[in-house]
C-alpha cells in the first residue's frame, strides 16, 4: 500500500481514475460492453517500479523541487544517462495513460450523450427567461407611474397634516399666552396673582412649544419672548413666597410656593439650591464667627494697631477684654444663625412630605429626592458640622488667643452648643414628623470642639495638680500641710465643679480629671506617713511621727468628708465616678492611724489573756467581799485610759467620748476596737475553769470595770449593739443554774460558742475543752476562734463530747453530767442535727 506522501502527488492523480479496470497481465483489452466496470486501483507494478527507483521516487515526495534535482543530475556527471532515464519514464507514463482512455471508452460515450441534453435543456430554459423578462419589463412599465404617483401624494398627505399639527400648535400656545396674558392684566398686584395657575400655563407653553418645534415662527417666537419674561417674574414671586414662608415657618406659603416652581417643572432644582443657599449661609456665619480680624475692627481697633490682632490671632496689648467680649458675641449671633437655618431645612422638608400636587396627587418630597438619598436636614447639618470642625481646628493651631478663650471658657463654648441643640431638637419636636437632628448628628457638632475639651480637661488637672504638689512639695518630706491649705485644695475642687454643674456630660469630664487629682493627693499624702516603731508606740506620750499621722488622718478625712458631701447633690454615675479615688483616701487615711490601734488592741488582748492567770476558784467571803478589780483589769482600765489621754483626744471630735454625732474614720476605728474588747472578753472569760461562786462575782465586778471604762475612754457602749448585749447578758448568764440555762432568754444575745465554753466551767474535769483537748494555750485558741465559723467551733467541741460519752460508757455509767445533754442540745442547732447522748 503507498504511503500518505506518494497518494498526494500528481503522478498518482494521474494513475488513478474511478471506475478503471486493472489492466491484465497479459495485456489484454477489458470487456467494453460492462456498464458499470469495477473500480479501478492504481497498477502496483508501475507504482511500485516508481517508489522503488532512488531517481523516480523523488517525483513522488511532496517537497520536490525541479531546480534541485537538475542541480544534483549535472553535478553527478551522469546527466545524459538521467535524461534517457527520465524519457523511459515518460514512456511508460504514456502507455499507461492510453491504456487508461481505450478502457474507458464506454464511460466517455455515456458522458457526451449527457452532455448533448443537457445543452439542449439549456437552451430552453434560456428561451423561457428570455420570455419572462420580457414581461417584467412589461410589467414595470405598467407599475412605475402609478407607485411614483402615490409617492407623490403621500409626501404630499405628510407635509399637510405637521402643517395642520404645526398650526394648531401654535394656535394652542397662542390661546395659552394669551390666558397668561389675561391672567396678569387682572391682576396688576402680584401678591394677587394666582401664581401656581400662572406657573402652570407657562409650564404648559413652553412644553408645547419645545415638543411641537415651533422655532423658527414668528408669532410664536415673538410671543415666547415675553413668556420667558413673565417666566422670570414668576420664579421671583414664588422664591419671594417661599422663603417668606421659612422665614416665618408658614406651612401655607411654603406649600404655595413649592407648588409655583413644581408646576414650573423646576421643583428639585429650587430645594438643591435652596439647600445649597442655606449650606453657604451657614459656612459662613461659622466663618465670620472666628475672624479674628473682623473681630478686632468690630472691638474699635486697627488690625495692626492698640487693641487689633497680630498675625498668631493674639490681640495686642489692651485689645484682649473687647475681642474675647467680641468673640463671644460672634459665637452667639453664629448659634442663633445656624439654628434659623436648621429650622428652615426641616420646615422646608416638613411641608415636602406632606404637600400633594391637587391634580396628579403626587408628593412632592418623592420628586425631590430619589430612593437612598439623605434628608435635607442631613444633608445641611453635615456641611455645617464639615465647616464647624474645620473653623475649630483652624482656630485651635492658629490662634493662640482663640485657644485660650475657648480652652479656659469651654464650659460656656459647651453650654452654647448644647443649648444650640436642644433649641433645634424642640423647635423641630413635631409629632409624626421626623426632627432635624439624629443623636448621631448631635455627637458630631459636640465631636467638633472635643479638641477644646481635651484642651480644658488637661487645664483642669494641671490646675488641681499644680495646687497638691504645692501643698505637698517632694522636697520636704517631714512637713504636713495646714489644714487651710487642705480646705483650698477642696474649695477649688468644689469651684471647679460647680463651673460645669449646669451639664452632666461636663461634670462627668471634670469628675473624671477630679479623681484623678484625688487620687495624686491620696498618693502625697501615703508618701508622708511616717510607719517607723515610733508610730506604733502605746506606752508613752505621742510622738511627733504620730502627731503627724493624726494630722495627715484629719486632713484626709475632712477631704472625704466634705468631698462625700459635694457628691451628694449630683447624680449616681458622679458619685460612681469619685468612688475609687474617695475610696482611696479612705484608704490613706487608716493606713495613717491603722498600725496604732492594732498595737492598742494587741495591748488591751494581751491585758484580758492574763484573765487566765487569776484564780476564780477561791471559796471563801473574802473573796466575794472583795470590791477590787482584778490586777488584769486594773491594767487593761490603765491602757485604755493612757489610750484616750495621749491619743484619742488628739483624733476624735471635741468633747468626751460619747459624741459621736458625725462618724470619722477615728471614731470607726474606736468602735470597732470598743467591740472587738468586749467580744474578746466574753470568749476568754468563757474559757475560765474552774468558776466558782465567789468567782462569778469577781468577774461580774470585772464586767462591770470594763463596761465602764470602755464607756468613758472609747465609746458609749449602748451604742455598740450586739457586742454590748452580749456582755449584759453574759454577767446574768454565769449565775444561772444548768437547769435554767436552756430555757433563759439571754442565750439569745450570747455567741453560741461563748455559751458552750462556759458550760465547760460547770462539768466534770474528764470532760475537756478543745483548748485542753489539743494542748494550746488561750492566745493560739483565740486565733483558732477566729478564724472559723460558729459550726466549725462546734465541730470541735463534739470532738470533746464524743472522748467524755465514750470515757462514761468505757466505764459502765449510765448517767452523764447535767452539762452534757445541754451543750449537745445547744450545739445541734448549730449543724441543724439532733444529737443525742
Amino acid at each position: 500500500m503507498a504511503s500518505p506522501a506518494i497518494q498526494r502527488t500528481p503522478l498518482q492523480r494521474l494513475s488513478t481514475f474511478k471506475d478503471a479496470p486493472i489492466p491484465s497481465p497479459t495485456g489484454g483489452t477489458p470487456n467494453l460492453s460492462t456498464s458499470t466496470p469495477p473500480p479501478l486501483t492504481p497498477s502496483p507494478s508501475v507504482l511500485d517500479s516508481f517508489s522503488a527507483d532512488p531517481i523516480f521516487s523523488a517525483f513522488l515526495s511532496p517537497d520536490f523541487n525541479s531546480t534541485r534535482f537538475s542541480s544534483a543530475a549535472l553535478s553527478s556527471g551522469s546527466a545524459a544517462s538521467r535524461i534517457e532515464k527520465l524519457q523511459e519514464g515518460l514512456r511508460l507514463l504514456d502507455s499507461q495513460l492510453r491504456h487508461e482512455v481505450l478502457s474507458r471508452h464506454q464511460d466517455f460515450l455515456q458522458q457526451l450523450s449527457s452532455l448533448k441534453a443537457a445543452d439542449s435543456a439549456l437552451s430552453s430554459i434560456r428561451s423561457s427567461v428570455s420570455s419572462l423578462q420580457s414581461s417584467i419589463s412589461k410589467i414595470r412599465s405598467e407599475l412605475s407611474d402609478p407607485h411614483r404617483v402615490i409617492s407623490t401624494k403621500t409626501v404630499q398627505l405628510s407635509n399637510l397634516h405637521s402643517t395642520t399639527e404645526l398650526l394648531q400648535s401654535t394656535i394652542r400656545t397662542l390661546r395659552l399666552s394669551k390666558k397668561l396674558r389675561d391672567l396678569f392684566d387682572s391682576a396688576p398686584d402680584p401678591e394677587k396673582l394666582d401664581l401656581s395657575k400662572a406657573a402652570q400655563l407657562h409650564f404648559e407653553i413652553l412644553t408645547l412649544y419645545n415638543e411641537s418645534n415651533l422655532a423658527g415662527i414668528d408669532v410664536v417666537d415673538s410671543e415666547l419672548k415675553w413668556v420667558l419674561d413673565i417666566g422670570q417674574k414668576l420664579r421671583a414671586e414664588g422664591m419671594k413666597v417661599l422663603e417668606r414662608g421659612l422665614e416665618g415657618l408658614n406651612q401655607a406659603e411654603v406649600g404655595a410656593g413649592l407648588q409655583v416652581f413644581y408646576n414650573m417643572g423646576e421643583l428639585r432644582g429650587t430645594v438643591d439650591g435652596l439647600v445649597s443657599k442655606y449650606k453657604g449661609m451657614g459656612v459662613k456665619s461659622v466663618s465670620a464667627a472666628l475672624d479674628m480680624k473682623a473681630i478686632s475692627w468690630g472691638g474699635g481697633g486697627a488690625f495692626a494697631g492698640p487693641g487689633g490682632v497680630q498675625r498668631s490671632g493674639t490681640p495686642q496689648i489692651g485689645g484682649g477684654g473687647k475681642a474675647k467680649e467680641a468673640l463671644w458675641q460672634r459665637m452667639n449671633a453664629c448659634m442663633d444663625q445656624l439654628h434659623s437655618i436648621m429650622v428652615a431645612v426641616w420646615h422646608l422638608q416638613r411641608v415636602l412630605s406632606k404637600k400633594r400636587d391637587p391634580f396628579t396627587h403626587v408628593l412632592f418630597l418623592d420628586e425631590v429626592l430619589q430612593e437612598g438619598d439623605p434628608m435635607l436636614t442631613d444633608r445641611v447639618w453635615e456641611a455645617l458640622v464639615k465647616s464647624f470642625a474645620s473653623q475649630m481646628k483652624s482656630a485651635f493651631t492658629a490662634s493662640s488667643f482663640v485657644k485660650e478663650i475657648f480652652t479656659v471658657g469651654y464650659p460656656k463654648l459647651f453650654s452654647m452648643i448644647e443649648n444650640l441643640l436642644e433649641r433645634i431638637s424642640r423647635d423641630t419636636d413635631v409629632k409624626g414628623v421626623p426632627p432635624a437632628l439624629t443623636s448621631e448628628g448631635k455627637d458630631q457638632l459636640v465631636s467638633a470642639i472635643e479638641i477644646f475639651q481635651t484642651a480644658f480637661s488637661a487645664l483642669c488637672l494641671t490646675r488641681l495638680s499644680d495646687l497638691v504638689n504645692s501643698v505637698f512639695p517632694i522636697s520636704s518630706r517631714g512637713s504636713v500641710p495646714s489644714r487651710e491649705h487642705i480646705l483650698r485644695i477642696v474649695s477649688r475642687i468644689q469651684e471647679e465643679i460647680e463651673a460645669v454643674q449646669m451639664d452632666i456630660r461636663l461634670t462627668l469630664l471634670v469628675l473624671r480629671e477630679i479623681n484623678k487629682v484625688l487620687l495624686l493627693l491620696a498618693e502625697k499624702a501615703e508618701y508622708q506617713i511616717s510607719t517607723g516603731p515610733e508610730a506604733r508606740q502605746i506606752t508613752g506620750p505621742a510622738t511627733m511621727a504620730q502627731l503627724k499621722n493624726f494630722a495627715l488622718c484629719q486632713h484626709l478625712q475632712e477631704v472625704h468628708t466634705r468631698m462625700s458631701s459635694i457628691t451628694e447633690g449630683l447624680p449616681p454615675i458622679a458619685a460612681d465616678l469619685l468612688s475609687p479615688a474617695l475610696g482611696t483616701i479612705y484608704g490613706v487615711a487608716c493606713d495613717s492611724v491603722t498600725s496604732l490601734f492594732q498595737a492598742m488592741l494587741d495591748r488591751l488582748h494581751s491585758c484580758i489573756l492574763q484573765i487566765h492567770e487569776q484564780n476564780f476558784s477561791t471559796l471563801g467571803m473574802d473573796a466575794a467581799m472583795d470590791n477590787n478589780a482584778s490586777p488584769y483589769m486594773e491594767e487593761l482600765q490603765k491602757s485604755i485610759l493612757h489610750f484616750r489621754t495621749e491619743f484619742l483626744s488628739r483624733l476624735l471630735p471635741t468633747g468626751s467620748a460619747s459624741t459621736t454625732r458625725t462618724e470619722t474614720i477615728s471614731t470607726r476605728l474606736v468602735r470597732s476596737m470598743a467591740s472587738r474588747v468586749l467580744i474578746f472578753f466574753i470568749r476568754h472569760a468563757s474559757l475560765v475553769r474552774p468558776l466558782s461562786e465567789s468567782g462569778k462575782l469577781r468577774m461580774a465586778r470585772d464586767m462591770a470595770e470594763l463596761e465602764l471604762a470602755v464607756s468613758q475612754h472609747l465609746f458609749p457602749v449602748e451604742q455598740l449593739g450586739a457586742p454590748y448585749r452580749a456582755l449584759r447578758a453574759f454577767r446574768p448568764v454565769i449565775f444561772l443554774e444548768t437547769s435554767q440555762l436552756e430555757s433563759s432568754p439571754l442565750l439569745q444575745d450570747i455567741p453560741p460558742s461563748a455559751i458552750l465554753h462556759h458550760l465547760y466551767s460547770r462539768a466534770p474535769d474528764e470532760l475537756q475543752s478543745p483548748m485542753q483537748r489539743n494542748r494550746l494555750t488561750p492566745m493560739q485558741y483565740s486565733l483558732w476562734l477566729d478564724s472559723q465559723g460558729e459550726d466549725q467551733i462546734w465541730k470541735g467541741i463534739k470532738a470533746t463530747l464524743d472522748d467524755y460519752a465514750a470515757k462514761v460508757r468505757a466505764r459502765g455509767d449510765k448517767e452523764f453530767s447535767p452539762v452534757y445533754p445541754l451543750m449537745i442540745k445547744l450545739g445541734s442547732s448549730l449543724s441543724g442535727n439532733e444529737s443525742k447522748p
